[in-house]
């Protein structure tokens, strides 16, 4: 069984990087073009969350799995480079996570708090905020690089990256995966929970006051542009937040199990090791996912990616037709 499941991988991670590649590089493209009809703060955040996914793509799907299930024995597998190419595309991961909860708290901040609202939603603060974390979260994951022993070693070559044994039982190594899982993805979880809990209950409230004053009979039969708009903003940040959470709850889950069995990966059964595989299937499919949300949830986002995916078409056909004039 754990054999069809790890045979079955391998299919999966060339899905993920064959769909998640082009994407999100679509996705970088049309956002970096600014016609979505977005804020630019709105449109950094997506823009920084889309190119997160694509690097944690590359480093851990392509240069990781991939390569080492199709391509053994390359330079990749040797040991400081697999440390190396672990590290950044856990640092990636992170990122993606923690950008989340930033766009979560622009959102939150937006809807809610309007005083606050033109200091902090700008496109300056934005790109203060992205920057801030993604150095502060990649420098995080430095000590990730620490924890791998080679394999073997074949002419003085370290070859492939192994867990050292005392990662599952030094005092220090234990206190930082326990860090590490409180900022990725624990706190992620609470924060983004809390953030949509307060905006949500903001909106609510602040419709039921505003169709009170402009009465309901007349609120059933306009439109109301303030609220439309607040609803849209909802809309994306819900569908966006919401799947963060549905696809990294079996990780949070393999962790709790974990720590309250006791459990290590080297004292996995086959149940779950493929427990384990999922949670990590899932948590690599929401690299994915945002762009798709995007199209569903955005009008323009949704004409411009119909625009660029007809562009290569649209020209071969243009370039067949004028080779047979």
């Amino acid at each position: 069984m754990l054999g069809a499941f790890y045979r079955a991988s391998k299919i999966y991670y060339m899905i993920i990087a064959v769909i998640g590649v082009p994407v999100n590089l679509v996705a970088i493209v049309i956002l970096s073009r600014e016609k979505c009809g977005l804020s630019t703060c709105t449109t950094r955040y997506l823009f920084a969350m889309a190119t997160a996914d694509l690097l944690s793509i590359i480093f851990q799907v392509i240069l990781w799995r991939i390569s080492y299930i199709y391509f053994p024995g390359t330079f990749l597998d040797i040991t400081p480079v697999c440390s190396m190419i672990s590290v950044l595309g856990l640092a990636a991961i992170k990122c993606s996570v923690w950008f989340t909860v930033t766009f979560t708290f622009d959102r939150f901040v937006t809807i809610c708090c309007q005083k606050l609202k033109a200091r902090y939603c700008t496109g300056k603060t934005a790109a203060l905020v992205l920057t801030t974390a993604g150095v502060v979260f990649s420098f995080s994951n430095v000590p990730h690089f620490f924890i791998y022993e080679p394999f073997k070693v074949t002419d003085n070559i370290p070859w492939d990256c192994i867990r050292k044994p005392s990662y599952y039982t030094d005092p220090g190594w234990l206190g930082y995966r326990w860090l590490s899982t409180v900022i990725n993805p624990l706190l992620p979880f609470a924060l983004i929970l809390l953030f949509n809990g307060l905006t949500v209950r903001h909106v609510l409230v602040t419709s039921r006051v505003r169709k009170g004053l402009i009465g309901q009979k007349k609120a059933e039969n306009r439109n109301d542009p303030e609220m439309e708009s607040r609803r849209r903003s909802v809309i994306l940040l819900l569908t966006i937040s919401g799947s963060f959470i549905i696809l990294w709850s079996a990780d949070v889950a393999e962790f709790l199990y974990n720590t309250i069995a006791g459990l290590n990966q080297h004292e996995y059964n086959s149940s779950e090791y493929i427990f384990e595989y999922t949670s990590d299937f899932l948590l690599l499919l929401s690299c994915c996912t945002n762009t798709f949300i995007y199209g569903v949830t955005q009008s323009k986002f949704r004409e411009q990616f119909i625009g660029a995916v007809k562009y290569p078409l649209t020209s071969i056909i243009q370039l067949v037709y004028k080779q047979n004039i």
